[in-house]
């Protein structure tokens, strides 16, 4: 039973890797290049001299970038989605062959954490450039990993919630767009005006941001944020497998 699980997950999550790997090239460059110019922009233009906390800013703004980029990454699983919905008629093969619903969603968060992860290891290449120390541990790992499957679980059910393509541009321009600039990635929240601090509180990208600023600083995560990641994923796993399950194929 637990071998017919993994091979259900295992089939599905090769697919969405070869697939990949076929456009590597291209989802590398789309993943190095955004966060290289606000590296430029805002870490040596606007934030050059500046401190944020008593650090560097630029010792801020990389954990910032690192969750930007990285939430882009797992969530535009939603994009691959909808095509093989409405062009290639795959996500419909997965639906007819003999795996449990819980097994797609798996596979594809598993895939969107993958995409997450290039990011990741890319901006880490450009703390090294800046000589920015950051700390890999372990908590920061469990960090890391429950912001990506927090943003994978989130493209997931958008993708199954759109009923065409052209729509996937609209959630985007209304609900990551926002998060990405209001939710701490570049500027600390706290030194914005209440307003957006309520709406900051409401995304979750300002909680992961903040576990994994303070992972990468070698500071003391706090429980709270893992708390609210954690319930996040609970609610969003349990309203994805039931979306996939009022789903025909």
């Amino acid at each position: 039973m637990i071998s017919h699980n993994f091979n259900g997950i295992s089939g599905i999550y090769y697919r969405e890797l070869t697939v990949l790997r076929k456009k590597l090239l291209r989802v590398v460059a789309a993943a190095a290049v955004p966060p290289f110019l606000y590296l430029m922009a805002f870490g040596f233009g606007v934030g050059q001299n500046t401190e944020v906390n008593g650090a560097s800013y630029l010792q801020f703004l990389i954990p910032g970038l690192i969750a930007m980029a990285s939430m882009n990454q797992s969530y535009n699983i939603a994009t691959e989605i909808n095509i093989s919905r409405f062009y290639l008629k795959i996500f419909e093969e997965f639906l007819l062959a003999p795996n449990g619903r819980w097994q797609i969603m798996a596979a594809e968060v598993l895939y969107g954490i993958t995409r997450g992860l290039i990011p990741v290891a890319i901006i880490l290449l450009y703390s090294l450039g800046c000589q920015v120390e950051l700390h890999l541990t372990l908590w920061t790992i469990l960090a890391l990993l429950l912001h990506l499957c927090v943003f994978a679980l989130i493209g997931f059910i958008v993708a199954l919630k759109m009923k065409h393509h052209r729509d996937q541009a609209s959630m985007n321009a209304f609900v990551i767009t926002p998060m990405m600039f209001l939710s701490g990635t570049f500027f600390p929240v706290d030194q914005m005006p209440l307003v957006i601090q309520w709406l900051a509180a409401l995304s979750p990208l300002t909680y992961s941001a903040e576990l994994l600023r303070d992972g990468l600083s070698n500071q003391p995560l706090e429980l709270g944020s893992i708390w609210a990641l954690l319930g996040l994923i609970t609610v969003l796993a349990t309203y994805g497998i039931h979306s996939l399950k009022r789903m025909e194929p």
